[in-house]
This record gives structure tokens, sequence and C-alpha cells, in this order.
């Protein structure tokens, strides 16, 4: 390694105290299969196992709770928790959060329907007079966040969305496209619930860091580390193991199941 990039590591190492000194960072997120999500009591995911193996590089100890996604945001707001897994980045929440150059991933959220009721729809104009399930807190991008020629319906879960959505208590239902995959797998729905092409939006997702010294540091570093560890064969087994087909992610879970029971 250089001297010029060791002194900047020796510097920013330094800054990141107390952290460094062995403080637990707690982070905050809700479910979002198969990026972070809760198996038998314990968090799993692509984004989780990245988010570990990065801070432990790093030197820092992390706790994740799930939560509801509102909550999520509003604890992070008053500096109830160190940060959020898997966050978009928002004028809004800029003046409480921080955030690493590198992102976790990519979200692409699409509209699903059930098949037993389908809809034409090839354009966001199309879901004039629909209702769209949704969930609380989540900022689907601006065209869809401020059109006024469809309903949207906040449900407490991704799960309840397509409850709803076979019940025809809603038109659609709209999530990340990984996400609902995994959900319709998981649940069994595959042959009620149908996946529509349109993309609403394609967003990148953060780790956010509580504005709190010290933290702009570590985003830095966390960032750097993150951008590394992608490029190592390690990172490639797990986003395999998580974002391949999904009976390649139904079957991880299977074997997490085998592991922990007695």
């Amino acid at each position: 390694m250089p001297l010029i990039a060791r002194l900047f590591w020796i510097l920013l190492l330094a800054c990141l105290s107390p952290l460094a000194l062995g403080e637990r960072l707690r982070l905050v997120t809700d479910d979002w299969p198969p990026y972070v999500y809760q198996h038998n009591g314990q968090p799993h995911g692509l984004d989780y196992e990245v988010a570990k193996q990065v801070f432990a590089r790093l030197g820092v100890e992390v706790e994740v709770q799930f939560l509801p996604w509102k909550r999520c945001l509003a604890m992070a707001e008053q500096g109830l928790a160190d940060g959020i897994l898997d966050i978009f980045q928002t004028e809004a929440r800029q003046p409480y959060l921080v955030y690493g150059a590198e992102p976790m991933s990519e979200v692409e959220f699409v509209l699903f329907q059930a098949s037993a009721r389908p809809h034409a729809v090839d354009q966001l104009q199309d879901l004039a007079g629909l209702t769209v399930g949704t969930s609380p807190g989540y900022t689907y991008g601006a065209s869809f966040n401020q059109a006024a020629y469809f309903t949207r319906e906040a449900a407490p879960t991704h799960e309840a969305n397509f409850g709803k959505l076979l019940l025809g208590r809603v038109d659609l239902a709209i999530t990340d496209r990984r996400v609902g995959r995994y959900l319709l797998g998981h649940l069994g729905l595959q042959r009620q619930v149908q996946e529509l092409p349109l993309v609403i939006s394609r967003q990148t997702q953060y780790l956010g860091l509580v504005r709190k010294p010290g933290r702009e540091a570590l985003a830095v570093a966390f960032a750097e580390e993150l951008r590394r560890f992608k490029q190592e064969p390690a990172y490639a087994a797990i986003s395999n193991r998580y974002t391949g087909d999904i009976g390649n992610i139904l079957n991880a879970v299977e074997q997490q199941e085998s592991s922990t029971a007695r």
C-alpha cells in the first residue's frame, strides 16, 4: 500500500473513536427479504451479511433491530438509533443521516397483480382509477408518490399487501422485484400473483448513519471497505446465495432452519 494511502487510513481509523474502541453500533431496519430479514429470531440477508463483514473488518460490532419502517425513520431522526440499514437517500433525510458513497444494493420497484384480476398497465398513467397497495414510509419515486389519478393504500407488511391483493381489496401491489419474488416463493403464491414488467423506479439503498461525532469518518471508511469487499469472491458467494433464482433463496432458508433446529 502506498505511504500516502497508509497514512490516510491511519488518520481515518483514529477518527472512528470511540467506535473503533469497541462501542456497539445499533442499526434498525425492517424485514426486506432477501436484503435483510429475520429468521428464527436472527438477522439474515444479502445486505445484512455484507454489512456485518465490512464492519468486522473495521473493528466495529453491530446489533440489528427489526421494527416497522416508519418507526425506524423516527428513531433515526430522533437519534435513538445509530443508523438504518438499507435506506434511500432523500433531501428530507440529509439533516439527520450521513451516507457512504458506495451503495449496498439496487432496488427495482415493480407492480404485482392477482392472476385472476389482470390489468393492462404499460405506463404509470394506466393506473388511473386503481388502488395500489404500498408500505408506510416507503418512497417509490416522485412520479408515483405524487400522482393524483390513482389511490395508494398502505398495509403494515408486504405479506399483508399480497393478502389484500388476493382478496381484491387492492388492484395492484408495489414492491421491489427481488422482495416480491422472494415472498411469492416463500408464500407459495407464484401461480396466484403475477409480476408486471413496468419498472416504476430504480433506486440505490445505502447504510445511513445518524449524524454524530465520528460518523462521517465511519461512513467513508465503511464505503471504502464495502467497495473492496465487492471485488472479492466472498461477496460473490453471498450475493449468489441470496439473489440467485428463488429456489436457491428458499434452499438457503431451509438450510438455516435445519442448522438452528434442535
